[in-house]
């Protein structure tokens, strides 16, 4: 009887074993990864980075909310499948390739080339002023093709992209409003002026713009249309002049101005490559001192 007693308990005993063992195999494993990989497992990795701050580190964004925009857009390839979360945690060496980089921090540099390279204007050495230079489209343009100094100035503040800030051939100039500019703020000869400038007509902008220019000195002003018309025509397409028409009084009063009030030599137009904002068709101008 006894005996008998014992042999039950051992195989209840052993039956148990068998079956902690079977359930210890089945419990899921933890790893130190970050991640739910497949069968339920939980991986948490202290090593990996948010996909934003990845992009931040590795210089294709100057800060992580323009990295964001980025991945939002679509821009970010991951192992060549497009990024969709910019807080996707992933490891720092991870292949990470954008789509279609701009040449330039912002359109307005594609404008700008298109310019230069229609004048074949040789801008080699030269010691620049961008005024109205916001995200800075016109001064990495100029950088690019090799300007010695660039002046980025505009009226605002905390625009200007930060590899231009953190170039030594940038003299950055916030909250400065182009209209009231001197000789004595800007150090040096100024051959090239690039004009970008928003709700303000270059009939404001070209005579303080000519002052700071050294004799046979250059000006690229973008004519934007919507600023230069009237009211009664800009409120007619809500901000967007579509008829070709006052495009052309538009230009012609500006040439008039320019040649006849500031005697500047009127050397060329070109229509911009790109659309402005709302669609607005846009012209370069090429201005040059005597």
């Amino acid at each position: 009887m006894l005996m008998g007693l014992v042999n039950i308990f051992m195989g209840l005993k052993k039956n148990i074993a068998q079956r902690m063992i079977h359930v210890k195999e089945h419990i899921p494993r933890i790893h130190c990864t970050g991640v739910r990989e497949p069968l339920g497992y939980f991986v948490v990795n202290v090593h990996r980075k948010r996909l934003d701050q990845i992009l931040v580190d590795r210089g294709f964004f100057g800060s992580r909310e323009r990295a964001k925009r980025a991945v939002m857009a679509g821009q970010v390839m991951i192992e060549d499948q497009p990024a969709t979360k910019p807080g996707q945690p992933l490891r720092p060496d991870v292949n990470l390739k954008l789509k279609e980089q701009d040449p330039f921090v912002s359109r307005g540099g594609l404008k700008l080339d298109h310019a230069l390279e229609h004048f074949k204007l040789n801008v080699q050495d030269a010691m620049a002023a961008d005024l109205g230079a916001s995200t800075g489209g016109f001064t990495d343009c100029l950088l690019q093709r090799g300007v010695a100094k660039g002046f980025a100035i505009d009226v605002g503040q905390g625009q200007l992209a930060w590899k231009l800030r953190t170039d030594n051939r940038v003299v950055v100039m916030e909250k400065t409003n182009a209209r009231h500019l001197k000789k004595k703020h800007l150090p040096g000869e100024i051959d090239l002026i690039v004009v970008d400038c928003s709700f303000i007509s270059l009939k404001h902008i070209l005579p303080p713009a000519v002052a700071l220019l050294e004799r046979n000195g250059s000006i690229l002003a973008l004519i934007k249309p919507q600023f230069e018309a009237g009211k009664e025509e800009a409120d007619k397409g809500r901000g967007v002049i579509r008829d070709p028409n006052i495009h052309e009084q538009i230009i012609h009063s500006l040439h008039q101005f320019a040649t006849e009030e500031l005697s500047l030599n009127w050397k060329g137009i070109v229509e911009s490559p790109i659309l402005g904002p709302a669609g607005n068709k846009e012209f370069l101008v090429w201005l040059e001192k005597y």
